[in-house]
C-alpha cells in the first residue's frame, strides 16, 4: 500500500471501516477488529483497516514496526481462532514520524465470522458482539451469496434428517462461547443456520449440515464415506486382508477414524540400535498420518460418488480423494498456497479439534515423516480429478533384525517396569501385584507398569487367549528373569 493511499485512512472519519491503535501486544483486540471487518455488518462491500501505530486523533505514535509484529498479525489468519479464516493482507508503511502496520481485511463471503466462538461486528467507532437479530442478518446475507458447495442448501432433506442431540451436546458447545450459548434463545434451525449448517429460507440443511450431522449422509451424498482396505503384498492384486467402511455423520466418524489410525494403522515395535540398546520404531507417525487422512476428508469433492480411499500395502499407505487441487492452489505453489473447496467443513473440523492450524499441516507432516524414516510424502498431481498422496513404510521400522542381534540386545527398561519385575514372584493376579507395588490407581498400574512389561516380553499371561479372564495370572518370562538377575548383580 502506498503512502498516499494510507494517509486518507489515518485521518478518515469513516469510523466503522477503520480502527486505530497504538498497542502492539493486544492480540485479542486485533483479532476482534479483523473479525468485525470481515463481517462487514453495514454491508460496505469494501475492506476495513486496522492501523497499528496511529492515535485516535490521527497522529502517529512513533512506532517502529518489527518483523515479529508483522508475523504475529499475519498469524491471525492462519491460527484458526477466526472462523472461517479471513481474507487479509498485512504490511508496513513508513513515515518520518514513525511506522504504521496496516491490516487490510476483505468482507467475508461466508458471514457470520467468529472469533473464539463470538460474532464480532463494528457499530460506528466501537466493536461489539452481535445480538441475535444482527447475526441473523449476516446469516441471510451469506445465504443470498452462497459460493461453495458445502454451504448450499440440499433440496429434499429436512431438519428431521439431522442428529439434533449431537449438534446440541457435541458440536454447539465447541462452536460457540459458553456465555453466548447460555444467552442464546434461538430455535434449533436458527442455531444451525448461524453455523452454516441450515438454510432457514428454504427450510433445509446445507450440504455441510448433512455431512456433519446427518442421520444417513450417504442417502443424500452416495460417496460420503471412507473405504479402508488392507492388501497383502505391494499391489492391489494381493489378497484383501481387511476392509472397513467408515460412514455416518462426520462428528462421529472423525472420532472413530482418529482412534482407528492410532490403534490399527500405527504400529510400534522395539528395534535394536546397538547390541546393548533398543528403541521403539513406528511404521507411520500418528500425527502425520492423521493429518493426511483428515485433509482428505476436509478437501474432497463431495459432489463425486467416489469415496475416500485409504489403502494399506506391505510397503506403503495410499490416500486418495475426489477433487484435485482447488482454487489458488497449484502444483508449483503447493503446499505454500492453499484454498478451501469446503470452507464450512474446514471450519467445523477446526472446531472439533481435527485441524490445529491452517496452512502449516503439510510442512509438519513431511518433518515428522522424515524424522521417522518414512521419507517425504509423495503427492501425485498428474490425476487432475483426484488428489493422491503416498507414504512409504519407515525404513527404521522395516529394518531386518537377525536372531543374533536380538538375543544380544539389552532392553531399555523403565523404572516402573523394573519395580514390577522385582515384586513379581511365581504367578500373581493383577490385584496382588498392584497391592505389592503400593498402587491404588488401576489405570496407572495398567498403563505404566503392566502393559509395557507385557509388550516388551518381560512378563506373560498364564491365559493369553483370554486376557480379561478372572483367573488371569502373570509370571516372569526368561527375558524378565534375566533382567531380574542383572538388577541383583
Amino acid at each position: 500500500m502506498l503512502k498516499q493511499e494510507i494517509i486518507p485512512l489515518i485521518t478518515s472519519d469513516e469510523s466503522d471501516r477503520i480502527e486505530r491503535t497504538v498497542s502492539v501486544h493486544n492480540t485479542d483486540k486485533f483479532a476482534q477488529a479483523v473479525c468485525a471487518f470481515a463481517n462487514d455488518l453495514p454491508h460496505h462491500g469494501i475492506p476495513g483497516y486496522l492501523l497499528i501505530g496511529v492515535k485516535d486523533d490521527g497522529t502517529l505514535s512513533g512506532l517502529q514496526v518489527t518483523d515479529e509484529l508483522l508475523k504475529n498479525l499475519g498469524a491471525l489468519r492462519s491460527e484458526g481462532n477466526i472462523l472461517p479464516p479471513p481474507v487479509m493482507q498485512v504490511e508496513k508503511v513508513s513515515f518520518p514520524e514513525g511506522d504504521v502496520a496496516v491490516v487490510e481485511v476483505q468482507p467475508s463471503v461466508f458471514p457470520p465470522v467468529r472469533y473464539k466462538g463470538r460474532v464480532w461486528i463494528r457499530i460506528g467507532p466501537r466493536k461489539a458482539v452481535a445480538n441475535e437479530a444482527e447475526e441473523r442478518l449476516l446469516t441471510e446475507r451469506r445465504q443470498a451469496g452462497v459460493a461453495s458447495y458445502d454451504s448450499c442448501p440440499f433440496s429434499g432433506a429436512s431438519l428431521n434428517d439431522l442428529r439434533e442431540k449431537i449438534f446440541r451436546h457435541q458440536y454447539l458447545p465447541r462452536a460457540m462461547a459458553e456465555d453466548v450459548l447460555a444467552a442464546d434463545r434461538r430455535n434449533i434451525a436458527e442455531q444451525l443456520a448461524s453455523l452454516r449448517l441450515f438454510d432457514v429460507g428454504r427450510n433445509t440443511p446445507t450440504v455441510a449440515g448433512l455431512l456433519l450431522l446427518g442421520k444417513n449422509p450417504e442417502f443424500f451424498l452416495p460417496g460420503a464415506y471412507l473405504q479402508y482396505v488392507r492388501f497383502s503384498g505391494t499391489g492391489r492384486a494381493g489378497d484383501v486382508l481387511k476392509e472397513i467402511k467408515f460412514s455416518g455423520d462426520l462428528v462421529s466418524l472423525l472420532a472413530r477414524l482418529d482412534t482407528f489410525i492410532d490403534t490399527a494403522l500405527v504400529d510400534r515395535k522395539p528395534v535394536p540400535v546397538s547390541v546393548l540398546r533398543e528403541e521403539q520404531a513406528v511404521n507411520y507417525p500418528y500425527w502425520a498420518l492423521r493429518e493426511l487422512v483428515m485433509n482428505a476428508v476436509m478437501h474432497r469433492d463431495y459432489q463425486s460418488n467416489m469415496p475416500i480411499r485409504l489403502y494399506q500395502f506391505d510397503d506403503r499407505i495410499e490416500i486418495m480423494n475426489a477433487g484435485g487441487l482447488y482454487g489458488n492452489a497449484r502444483p508449483e505453489n503447493f503446499p505454500n498456497v492453499n484454498d478451501y473447496r469446503n470452507p464450512v467443513i474446514a471450519e467445523a473440523m477446526k472446531v472439533l479439534g481435527y485441524v490445529n492450524r491452517f496452512s502449516r499441516g503439510v510442512s509438519r507432516v513431511n518433518e515428522e515423516l522424515q524424522a521417522n524414516g518414512n521419507g517425504y510424502a509423495f503427492f501425485n498431481f498428474e490425476l487432475s480429478t483426484v488428489f493422491e498422496v503416498t507414504v512409504s513404510l519407515s525404513k527404521v521400522y522395516d529394518k531386518p533384525v537377525t536372531e543374533q542381534v536380538t538375543e544380544q540386545v539389552t532392553e531399555q527398561v523403565t523404572e516402573q517396569v523394573k519395580t514390577l519385575i522385582k515384586v513379581l514372584e511365581g504367578e500373581m493376579d493383577r490385584q496382588a501385584i498392584q497391592e505389592k507395588l503400593g498402587l491404588s490407581h488401576r489405570e496407572n498400574f495398567r498403563s505404566n507398569y503392566l502393559k509395557p512389561a507385557l509388550e516388551q516380553g518381560f512378563v506373560k499371561m498364564t491365559i493369553p487367549d483370554k486376557p480379561n479372564s478372572k483367573l488371569q495370572r502373570y509370571r516372569l518370562t526368561n527375558k524378565g528373569i534375566k533382567i531380574l538377575g542383572k538388577e541383583k548383580e
